[in-house]
C-alpha cells in the first residue's frame, strides 16, 4: 500500500500569490501531493484512503523552501573567521582552510549538519556546490532532503584534485556515479568562477554539462574587483567574459550577480541564464547590493540562496527572504521595489525552475509533497492577514513539521530521518582539529 499523509485542519498557502485558505486539507500520495482543497471539498475517501493524518489545527501548510546556493559542508567554518572583505576571507583564511581540513569524512558530516539546520528551517531542497561532492550527495540522501548537488570545478590543487588538470575528470566521475542513482539527487557541475578558472576550464566545464543535460553553476560579478581578476578576459566584465564564452544558457546559473551594468543585465536576459542572490552573504562581506529589481523588470530569473555557513552565518531561508526584499527597497530607496510576494516566489517556484527541479515549489495536485507546517499560534505572527507575514514576521524557528519527497523527516521540531546529535557530535570532533591546527600554527 502506498504511503499517503493527510493534512486538515490548516491555512493553505498554495503558491507565492494565492490567497489564503482557511480550513485547508492536503492528501499526500507517495512522493506526490494528490488533491488538495478546503473542509467543504474533502470526502471520506481522502480520509480512509490516508496511512498519516495530521490535525494541523493552528499552522499554515506552505511549500517547502529552496535554497539556490549553499557550500553545505562550510557549516565546520561557521564563525571562523568573519568581518573580513572577500578577498582576504577567501585567499587569507577560506583556502587554507579546506586545503587542510576538507576531506570526504568532513563533507559527508558537515553537510549533513546543514541539512538538519536547512529541515529545521523549513528548506526542503538546496542547491550544493563543494568538493567530494559525493560525500554530500549521500549525506542529502541520508537525511531526506532533495537537492541539486554540484562537483566544485577549480584550476587549483583542491580537496580531492591534488592535481587541477585532473578536475573535468572529477567531475565526469561524479557524474557517472550519481546520475540516475536516487530520484531526490540532481547532479551538476559548479565551475568555481571566471577568476578561479581559465576559459578552457570553463567551456570544457560547460560542454560536459550540456552532454550530461546536467545545470552549469559558476560565481559571477560577486565583487567590484572581479574583472581585474580574470586571466584573459574575453569582455570587459564577468558577464560579458562568460557570454563570449559562450557560456549563457538557461541551464547556466550564476551566483550573485552583484556588479552588473546594463549590458549585463542585458545579457542575461536575452540568454535566459539564472541567476541566485545571496543578499545576507552580500552584506556581511559587504560585497555590494543585486540589482534584483532591475533584473526583475527584464523579466531575468532570479532566485534566492544563503550561500555557504562561513560567510552567512545562517541557512534561515527566512532570513533571507526578509533581507532580499528590505535590501532592495534601500538599494532603489523606493518601498515598492521588491514585494514580500515577489520575496517568497524568489524562494519557492523561482528556484524551482531555476534549478530544473520540476514540479517543486508550490502546493498543486501532482507537484512533488515537499511541504511544511508553520505554528501560526504565536504572538509574532497574531493576526495573519496574508503570507507576506511569512517573510517579514517568520523565521525558521516556526516550522514544527517537514514533508520531503512525501515523507515526514521532521515533526513537532524533532527531525526523523537521521540522529542530529551523533551528527552534531562528528562536526564537533572535526572543529576540535582545527583548533589544534591553529594552536600549533599560532605556536
Amino acid at each position: 500500500m502506498t504511503d499517503s499523509i493527510l493534512i486538515h485542519n490548516c491555512t493553505l498557502a498554495v503558491t507565492a500569490a494565492d490567497t489564503l485558505r482557511e480550513d485547508g486539507w492536503l492528501l499526500t500520495r507517495g512522493d506526490t501531493i494528490a488533491a488538495i482543497g478546503t473542509a467543504d471539498t474533502r470526502t471520506q475517501a481522502e480520509t480512509t484512503e490516508a496511512t498519516t493524518i495530521i490535525d494541523a489545527q493552528g499552522k499554515m501548510l506552505a511549500p517547502g523552501l529552496i535554497n539556490g546556493h549553499n557550500h553545505c559542508a562550510m557549516t565546520l567554518f561557521r564563525g571562523l573567521a568573519d568581518d573580513l572583505e572577500l578577498a582576504a576571507w577567501l585567499t587569507e583564511h577560506i583556502f587554507p582552510a579546506e586545503a587542510a581540513h576538507v576531506n570526504e569524512e568532513m563533507v559527508y558530516h558537515c553537510s549533513k549538519l546543514a541539512a538538519a539546520e536547512m529541515i529545521l528551517s523549513g528548506t526542503t531542497s538546496v542547491a550544493d556546490g563543494y568538493f567530494f561532492e559525493g560525500q554530500a550527495a549521500r549525506a542529502f540522501v541520508d537525511s531526506g532532503m532533495r537537492a541539486v548537488a554540484a562537483q566544485g570545478v577549480i584550476d587549483f590543487p583542491a580537496p580531492g584534485v591534488p592535481d587541477p588538470a585532473g578536475n573535468l575528470e572529477a567531475a565526469a566521475r561524479f557524474l557517472d556515479e550519481w546520475q540516475d542513482r536516487n530520484p531526490r539527487i540532481t547532479p551538476a557541475i559548479f565551475a568555481h568562477s571566471p577568476y578561479t578558472c581559465s576559459a578552457a576550464t570553463l567551456q570544457g566545464a560547460k560542454r560536459m554539462a550540456m552532454e550530461r543535460q546536467v545545470p552549469f553553476f559558476i560565481h559571477a560579478a560577486e565583487s567590484r574587483q572581479e574583472q581585474e581578476m580574470i586571466r584573459e578576459p574575453r569582455g570587459t566584465s564577468p558577464v560579458r567574459h562568460l557570454a563570449a564564452l559562450g557560456l549563457l544558457d538557461p541551464d547556466t546559473i550564476c551566483i550573485h550577480g552583484i556588479w552588473l551594468d546594463e549590458e549585463d543585465l542585458d545579457l542575461l536576459a536575452q540568454s535566459r541564464a539564472g541567476v541566485i542572490v545571496c543578499p545576507q552573504s552580500h552584506l556581511k562581506l559587504a560585497s555590494g547590493i543585486a540589482p534584483v529589481s532591475a533584473m526583475l523588470k527584464r523579466n531575468i530569473r532570479v532566485g534566492l540562496g544563503t550561500d555557504g555557513c562561513a560567510s552567512n552565518n545562517s541557512l534561515d531561508m527566512f532570513r533571507e527572504m526578509d533581507i532580499l526584499s528590505k535590501t532592495q527597497k534601500l538599494h532603489t530607496l523606493e518601498a515598492t521595489s521588491l514585494s514580500a510576494r515577489q520575496a517568497l516566489r524568489c524562494a519557492t517556484s523561482s528556484n524551482a525552475e531555476i534549478l530544473g527541479l520540476g514540479k517543486t515549489g508550490q502546493l498543486l495536485p501532482g507537484y512533488k509533497a515537499d511541504l511544511i507546517l508553520l505554528d501560526m499560534q504565536q504572538p509574532h505572527l497574531s493576526p495573519c492577514y496574508n503570507q507576506d507575514l511569512l517573510v517579514y514576521g517568520a523565521s525558521g524557528a516556526d516550522v514544527r513539521s517537514v514533508i520531503i519527497d512525501g515523507r515526514l523527516v521532521m515533526h513537532d521540531k524533532k527531525i526523523l530521518s537521521f540522529d542530529v546529535e551523533d551528527t552534531m557530535r562528528e562536526v564537533r570532533r572535526l572543529a576540535g582539529a582545527i583548533c589544534e591546527h591553529q594552536g600549533r600554527n599560532r605556536g
